[in-house]
C-alpha cells in the first residue's frame, strides 16, 4: 500500500520541482536587465516622452516667431516701407507731347504710444508661449505619471505572484514527500496542489496585467519589456520643497496670469490704435511740358492722415478688455482649484506614509509566523491546513505591503504634480 501511494505522488512531484526550476530561470532573465541597459526611471520616461510632443517639435519655430514679432515692434516703421512708382504722359505710345516720372516712399508712421505697446504686448506673448509650454508639459507629466504608477503596481503584484507560486511549489514537494513517506494524507496533498493551481492562476493573472502596463507605456515610446527602476524602499522622486513657493510658481497658474497680462497688454495697444496708421511719402518727379524741352526735377513730402476709426475701434477696445477680464478670473478660479488640489494631495501622502508603516509592521509579523510554522511543519507539530492558511496569509501581507510602498511614492509624485513640479 505504502509503494502505490509512492509511484502515484512521485511524477506529481518531479513535475512541481521541474516546473519550480523552470519559473526560477525564467523570472531571472526577466527581472535582469540587458547588459549595459540602465533601469528606466520616471524622469527618464518623461523627457522621452515630451520629446515625442507637438509642442516640444515645434518649440524652437515658435521661439523664432515670437523674436521675429519683437523685432517689428522695435522697427521705425508701423509696417514695412511701401515703393511706388508711376508715369504719366498725354500721347500714349509716342515720345512726342509732355511725359513725367514719379518714384517715391511710403513711411507708415507709429501712432503716439503704440510702438511702446507693441513692444510691450510682444514681450507678454513671448512670456506666455513659455507659460503655455510649461503647462504642456505638466499636463504630460500628470499621463505618463499615471502610467508609470500603474506600470510599478503590475511589475510588484508580478514578482509577489511569481513568489508565491515558487512557495506553493515547494510546499506542494515537501507534502508530497510526506505523503509518500506516511506521515500526510492524500487530502493534505490535495490541499497543497490547488495553492499551486491557485498561486498559477494568480501568476497568469498578473503576467498579463504587467503586460498590458508595459504596452501602455509603449505609446511613450518605450521598447516593449522595459526594466523598471522600482520604488521599493526608497522614493522614486525628492521629497517636496517648500509648498508655498512651489504653489505659487505653478504654471497652470502662470499659464492663465500670463494670458490675462497679454489681454492686458492688447486692450491697452487697441486704446491707442483708434485709427489707421498715418503715412509720410516721399516722392521724386522728373518730367517735361513737351518735346524737345529740357527734363525738370521735383521732390514732394506728403502726409496721410487717416481718421477715427468710429465704432470698429471701440468694438476692438471692448473686445480686449473682455478678454483681460476673463483671464483675470479664470486666473483666480484656477489658483482657488491648485490650492484644493494641493491641500488633498498632502492629506494623501500622509495618510499613505501611515498605511505603509502599519502594514510594514503587520508583514514582519506575518513573516515571522509563517518562519515558526513552516518549523513546525517539517518537525510535524503543524498539519497542512495551518501550513497552507499560513502561507496565504503571509503572501497577502507581503503584496499589501508592496501596494502599501508603491501608493506613498505615488503620493509623493502626486503632489510634486499638485505643486506643478515636473518629474525627476
Amino acid at each position: 500500500m505504502q509503494s502505490t501511494k509512492r509511484r502515484h505522488h512521485a511524477p506529481a512531484a518531479v513535475a512541481a520541482m521541474a516546473l519550480g526550476v523552470a519559473l526560477l530561470g525564467t523570472a531571472a532573465q526577466a527581472q535582469a536587465p540587458n547588459p549595459g541597459t540602465a533601469p528606466l526611471t520616471l524622469q527618464a520616461l518623461f523627457e522621452q516622452a515630451w520629446q515625442r510632443q507637438p509642442e516640444a517639435q515645434s518649440a524652437a519655430l515658435r521661439r523664432e516667431a515670437a523674436q521675429a514679432t519683437r523685432s517689428a515692434a522695435a522697427a521705425w516703421t508701423a509696417e514695412p516701407v511701401a515703393l511706388e512708382l508711376s508715369t504719366k504722359t498725354d500721347r500714349p505710345g509716342s515720345n512726342q507731347g509732355s511725359r513725367e516720372a514719379e518714384v517715391g516712399l511710403a513711411l507708415p508712421l507709429w501712432l503716439p504710444g503704440e510702438r511702446a505697446r507693441k513692444a510691450a504686448l510682444a514681450d507678454a506673448e513671448a512670456q506666455a508661449h513659455n507659460s503655455r509650454q510649461r503647462a504642456a508639459q505638466l499636463q504630460l507629466a500628470a499621463t505618463v505619471r499615471e502610467a508609470w504608477w500603474a506600470a510599478q503596481r503590475a511589475q510588484a503584484d508580478w514578482a509577489l505572484a511569481q513568489d508565491r507560486l515558487l512557495n506553493a511549489q515547494r510546499l506542494a514537494a515537501d507534502v508530497a514527500r510526506r505523503v509518500r513517506a506516511g506521515d500526510l494524507s492524500r487530502a493534505d496533498q490535495a490541499q497543497a496542489d490547488a495553492a499551486v493551481a491557485q498561486a498559477d492562476a494568480a501568476m497568469a493573472e498578473a503576467q498579463g496585467a504587467r503586460d498590458a502596463a508595459q504596452a501602455a507605456l509603449a505609446a511613450w515610446g518605450v521598447q516593449a519589456a522595459p526594466t523598471l527602476a522600482l520604488a521599493d524602499g526608497a522614493e522614486p522622486e525628492p521629497p517636496v520643497p517648500d509648498a508655498t513657493v512651489a504653489a505659487a510658481q505653478h504654471p497652470a497658474a502662470t499659464d492663465w496670469q500670463d494670458q490675462a497680462e497679454v489681454a492686458r497688454r492688447a486692450a491697452d495697444l487697441a486704446a491707442v490704435q483708434t485709427r489707421a496708421n498715418p503715412e509720410l511719402t516721399v516722392a521724386a518727379t522728373r518730367g517735361r511740358e513737351q518735346a524737345g524741352d529740357r527734363y525738370q526735377q521735383t521732390f514732394t513730402v506728403g502726409l496721410r492722415v487717416p481718421l477715427g476709426g468710429g465704432d470698429r475701434a471701440q468694438a476692438k477696445q471692448a473686445a480686449a478688455r473682455a478678454d483681460a477680464v476673463a483671464a483675470e478670473a479664470r486666473a483666480t478660479a484656477e489658483r482657488d482649484r491648485l490650492a484644493a488640489d494641493i491641500a488633498a494631495a498632502m492629506a494623501r501622502v500622509k495618510a499613505a506614509q501611515a498605511q505603509r508603516d502599519a502594514l510594514a509592521r503587520h508583514a514582519a509579523l506575518a513573516q515571522g509566523t509563517r518562519g515558526f510554522i513552516d518549523k513546525a511543519f517539517r518537525l510535524g507539530e503543524a498539519d497542512g491546513p495551518t501550513r497552507l492558511r499560513v502561507e496565504l496569509e503571509a503572501a497577502q501581507a507581503e503584496r499589501q505591503l508592496a501596494r502599501a510602498r508603491i501608493d506613498a511614492a505615488a503620493a509623493i509624485s502626486h503632489l510634486r504634480q499638485a505643486l506643478g513640479l515636473l518629474p525627476q
